[in-house]
């Protein structure tokens, strides 16, 4: 067979979809590691292709675990093999041309099936070579029999595209064969609320931030974007004479409140936080806490090594104690 049906490539690899018990094996790898106190897999495919390659391995029972662990990362693809196949013989030096060239976008992992048939078992093996492709620990392609070099290359480029968005290691062994840097992929969460808030759609952007939060509580960014959020919907609605209001009226809260939002949105940054220390000098109780809560929040806006908000925070220590 010079290449595979991909009728058969496909029932294939639905077949092994639920025959292979990945836990089982692994229970079965630790058990085997624990009684002959085996090494992790040693780089293999050496010989006159260049040495040893760090993208082929050789895996037997006790070290099989690796490969699934691999898989989280980039994608494995696992020769199950045996030396008495002649078609296996044709096969082995095309995958371990191609994992050599593909410079850790994919690992290969070499399984002698005479050595560690249990693996054969778990995948369900009919016949030898057959290859299987393992992501995130369960397998998402296989084929059978020999395949010429492009054939090969042409189903390794197609696996990688289908997993590129779902394994980190892909991008990241392309970037650095390229010496291009790594971009990466787009928070959805993140590009929803921003999409939100340019929209003016403050509202929304907010209980977007805050779902975030609700799940990552230690964001920073969503942190600071919620911030900036409250911050730019609070400014829409402030009027041009909050400033003049408030210096006529010291004791009106809001007021304050509001003329400290126009002096940060007008760049007066140190002025809108002395207003707000100075208030909290004048009030206490529930009014102490509201000032002292407005102010927390415009430290938000800003980095936390602003000295601005270094020396402002000092002062509302002292103000408070």
């Amino acid at each position: 067979m010079t290449r595979p049906d991909p009728r058969k490539s496909a029932a294939l690899s639905a077949a092994l979809s639920g025959a292979v018990d990945l836990g089982a094996l692994k229970a079965r790898a630790d058990a085997a590691r624990q009684r002959a106190a085996a090494p992790p897999p040693a780089a293999g495919g050496g010989g006159a292709a260049g040495g040893p390659s760090p993208w082929v391995l050789d895996v037997t029972e006790a070290t099989f675990q690796s490969v699934v662990e691999r898989s989280l990362e980039i994608p494995v693809v696992v020769e199950l093999t045996a030396s008495w196949s002649p078609e296996a013989g044709q096969l082995s030096p095309v995958l371990e041309k191609a994992a050599r060239a593909g410079g850790g976008a994919w690992l290969l992992a070499r399984v002698d099936l005479d050595a560690s048939p249990r693996i054969g078992q778990a995948f369900g093996v009919q016949s030898v070579p057959t290859v299987v492709a393992v992501a995130a620990g369960q397998p998402v392609g296989a084929f059978e029999g020999p395949l010429p070099e492009a054939d090969f290359a042409q189903w390794i480029d197609r696996l990688l595209d289908a997993l590129r968005d779902r394994l980190p290691g892909i991008r990241a062994a392309e970037a650095a064969r390229t010496g291009e840097p790594v971009e990466e992929p787009e928070d959805e969460r993140f590009t929803a609320a921003e999409d939100a808030f340019e929209r003016g759609d403050f509202a929304a952007a907010e209980a977007a931030y805050e779902a975030i939060l609700a799940v990552e509580p230690g964001n920073a960014e969503a942190k600071a974007a919620l911030a900036q959020v409250r911050f730019t919907a609070r400014a829409e609605g402030l009027s041009p004479d909050a400033v003049a209001k408030a210096d006529a009226n010291p004791d009106d809260l809001d007021a304050q409140l509001a003329a400290a939002d126009v002096e940060l949105a007008t760049q007066d940054v140190e002025q809108a936080f002395k207003r707000l220390v100075d208030t909290v000098r004048r009030v206490f109780g529930e009014d102490r806490d509201k000032v002292r809560e407005h102010l927390v929040g415009l430290f938000e806006l800003f980095p936390p090594d602003d000295e601005r908000v270094a020396k402002a925070r000092r002062n509302l220590a002292s103000a408070l104690y």
